[in-house]
Formats: structure tokens, sequence, C-alpha cells
């Protein structure tokens, strides 16, 4: 294995309201410097999915702007706090993307979104046994809840239709866990 640059600058070029962009100055063992950028996620993110008594999986249909679309994907959001426990964000997430409930949660799987250039971890849980609540949006959300059977939903994965990191990998770890 080749031996580890060693960050020896860090500039911050932008602060968000939930990321940090810096440039970082590279050293490599041979002398010779490269600048990177790192998107830094202050808080960290959960989502769940969601699965109905009859086994169909509730996705959330919004637009992204990075992408100029909408996207389907599973329900998911920033912790409040970075001492936030996510499996608690991943609940909260639950009940004000979907209006549903649940009291049977259990950790599914974790990412790192894009480690090339970011730090974001997702932690995803999966969520049975739903009950009707209430759906309460965060100022600025537009979602429509909707309900897929587990075979579509993979179909759509290969077919290109989903393509959100997180909402790929829950469904895929999903599908292998029950089989």
């Amino acid at each position: 294995m080749a031996d580890r640059p060693e960050r020896i600058k860090r500039e911050l070029m932008y602060q968000g309201t939930i990321l940090d962009v810096y440039k970082d100055t590279m050293q490599f063992t041979n002398g010779k410097t490269e600048e990177w950028d790192l998107v830094s996620h202050r808080m960290g993110a959960a989502a769940i999915l969601p699965v109905l008594p009859d086994g169909r999986i509730l996705l959330v249909r919004q637009y992204r702007n990075a992408l100029e679309r909408e996207t389907i994907e599973i329900p998911a959001g920033a912790r409040d706090s970075k001492s936030e426990d996510t499996k608690a964000c991943a609940v909260r997430e639950l009940e004000e993307e979907t209006g549903y409930r649940s009291e049977n949660v259990s950790y599914l799987l974790s990412l790192r979104t894009t480690v090339a250039f970011c730090d974001e971890f997702i932690d995803i849980y999966l969520a049975t046994d739903l009950m009707p609540g209430i759906q309460h949006l965060d100022e600025g959300e537009s979602i429509d809840v909707e309900a897929y059977e587990l075979s579509t939903l993979c179909q759509m994965i290969y077919e290109g239709r989903i393509q959100d990191a997180k909402t790929v990998s829950a469904i895929m770890a999903y599908s292998n866990k029950i089989k």
C-alpha cells in the first residue's frame, strides 16, 4: 500500500447551513502537493426503510435541486445535533415525511455517501408494524408518499429509475435480509 498523504493545510471555502466546503493541501511522500476538495456534513444523517404490514415499502417522492428533478427515496434527514441518536432521528423523519410511526425499528446498515470528497454518514434503520400518525413536513418540503412492492423497487433500481445511494443500499440490504 502506498504511503498516506499528509494534510498540511485546510481552508474553509464556504460555510452553509448543514455543510462546509474546505480546500485541503495534501503533501505526498515524494514531496509534491495537491489541493483536494472536502465537503463536510456537520451533523450526519439517518434514514429509514418503512415496511407496511402487507410487505409494501413506503418511499417519498420529492424534488431534488441538485438533480433538477423529482426522486423516489426512503425517508431521511440530518440529525438535529451531533449528539442526537441516529435511531431517534430516523424515527422522527419517518413520521414527519410519511405520517407513519413504528415501535419496531431495527438497525439495517450504515453508509458513507461519497467517500472521494465528502464525509457524510447515514445510519439506516428498518421500520415494521407501521401505524398511521401525522405527517408534518418542514417548511418548504413537498413530499408525496408512495407504496411499492419490493420486486418493483428492485426492478426500478436495475432500470436506473432509483439512483439515490441510501435508497438503493437500503432496498438491496432488505431484499437480501428477507431471502
